[in-house]
């Protein structure tokens, strides 16, 4: 057993965190993007919308789990290595991209068909409608579930943890195995994930009164 005090125990966490936070903005950001590509192109044409569709199944159909098994262990099989850091990217980005495909999509839906018919009426392109009119009333209806699923995005970081990344997870499992003090240990880990998600809840709740307060 190794003796830390919990102030060592809390400052090797603290180090951790730093790549649960990086985790979670590559595939929050990754996931946006692609999220936000697949988006148009199945709003610009209509034959991507099987391909897209089928996509956003695939991924929100099989658990994250079994896509951080496949990319980590399932690759090198094939001959193609990934580390543990590239493939839990990879992994949570193309998560987290069919999940924002599918609510940014719901959000676009929600505006009403008589803007679509009046922005077409004035001769706009469909990148001009997504900027001038779809895009801002949807942004209203989107902004809870986007950050609603960033907070998913975080905590979804610790599966990473199974394929041998040390975030904040995977390193508490480590000292809590050392010091023998697992409830110690996982109540900072708690804590500090609760540090992490709670500000980004209290941000959204914010954004949100702000926009429907300038609807």
């Amino acid at each position: 057993m190794v003796e830390f005090t919990l102030w060592e125990i809390l400052r090797n966490l603290l180090l951790a965190l730093r790549w649960t936070v990086a985790l979670s903005l590559v595939a929050f950001i990754g996931g946006a993007l692609v999220g936000l590509a697949l988006l148009v192109a199945r709003l610009a044409m209509p034959r991507a919308e099987r391909l897209v569709a089928g996509y956003v199944q695939l991924f929100q159909g099989t658990p994250l789990l079994m896509q951080l098994f496949f990319l980590f262990f399932g690759l090198s099989g094939l001959g193609l290595s990934l580390s543990n850091w590239t493939a839990a990217a990879i992994a949570l980005t193309l998560y987290s991209s069919a999940f924002f495909t599918e609510i940014w999509r719901g959000c676009v839906n929600a505006v009403p068909k008589g803007q679509w018919e009046a922005s077409s009426a004035l001769a706009m392109n469909l990148g001009e409608q997504l900027r001038h009119v779809i895009g801002p009333q949807a942004l209203r209806v989107a902004v809870p579930p986007t950050v609603g699923f960033a907070v998913q995005i975080i905590k979804g970081t610790a599966l990473a943890s199974v394929i041998g990344f040390a975030e904040l997870t995977k390193t508490g499992s480590t000292i809590a195995n050392a010091t023998f003090r697992p409830f110690t240990v996982f109540a900072f880990v708690a804590l500090l994930y609760f540090a992490l998600c709670f500000p980004v809840s209290l941000w959204a709740r914010s954004l949100e009164r702000k926009l429907h307060g300038h609807a």
